[in-house]
Order: structure tokens, then C-alpha cells, then sequence
């Protein structure tokens, strides 16, 4: 007999519920093969340090990828430069809009990073859209009084 969502604690897709505590470890605990591993590793980093390091150095292509991956790990996100109009107003933001697709046209910006900017520029409209509102309302309330 199949248990509806109510009483076993999942939702509907049949993942766990937030905050459902009936079959989830509980927040910050530690799966147990992650703490096996660490107390097999007890008192020995230091040795596999310098092991992998050693190994590198002798020309081993996996250390020598492990250590440079700890030495220099790739960037995840890095800045992009490229010409951008201020957006004060909302209407700032097409302009804006439009020389985030020339850039990327132009090569400049990956559609990944124009994907991102994008993103930011929406936030920042909805942001200045926003104030843009509070002033109107501020100025109507204080005509009326």
C-alpha cells in the first residue's frame, strides 16, 4: 500500500519534503563512507602530500594534474570587459540589452557570460523599476495630502 505524500513525508515528485526529518540525514550531518575515509587519512596528509608531490615531479601525468589542480585551480567565473551603457532608468535597460548582444555578436562575450550579464542587467531593472515606483507613489501621496 502506496503512503500519499501527506504521511511519508515527500512531495509529489517523491523527493523529500522540506524540512522533513523521516528519511533525510539531518542538515550539516556527514554520509559515512565521507567519515570512513577521513579516519582512514587521520595523521597521513601529510605523506600523501608529499607522495603525490614526488610522483609528479617524476613524471606522473595524474599527480602532476592533482597537484597543479591545488597549486592553480581553473577559474570558475571570471570578469568580463566590454562597453556598457548606465541603466538609471528602465528603459536604460534596452540599450543595455542591445550591447550585450553586440558584444556577443562582435566575439567579446560568450553566450554563456551574455546569458549571465543578462541575468544581472533583469535584477538591476527590476531593481530600478522598483524606485522608479516608490517615487511615483511618494509623490502622488504627497499631492493628495
Amino acid at each position: 500500500m502506496a503512503h500519499s505524500p501527506k504521511t511519508n513525508g515527500r512531495k509529489t515528485d517523491g523527493t523529500f519534503a522540506e524540512g522533513n526529518r523521516l528519511g533525510g540525514r539531518k542538515p550539516g550531518s556527514r554520509h559515512k563512507v565521507s567519515l570512513a575515509i577521513e579516519a582512514l587519512l587521520e595523521g597521513e596528509h601529510e605523506k600523501l602530500t608529499r607522495k603525490a608531490v614526488e610522483l609528479a615531479l617524476e613524471g606522473d601525468t595524474v599527480a602532476l594534474r592533482l597537484c597543479l589542480d591545488r597549486l592553480a585551480p581553473s577559474r570558475r567565473d571570471a570578469p568580463v570587459s566590454f562597453p556598457l551603457p548606465p541603466v538609471r532608468k528602465a528603459t536604460d535597460a534596452v540599450a543595455a540589452g542591445a550591447a550585450v548582444l553586440d558584444a556577443m555578436a562582435g566575439g567579446d562575450l560568450t553566450p554563456d557570460e551574455a546569458g549571465r550579464v543578462m541575468a544581472v542587467l533583469t535584477a538591476h531593472k527590476a531593481m530600478v523599476t522598483l524606485g522608479e515606483l516608490e517615487e511615483r507613489i511618494a509623490a502622488l501621496e504627497g499631492t493628495k495630502k
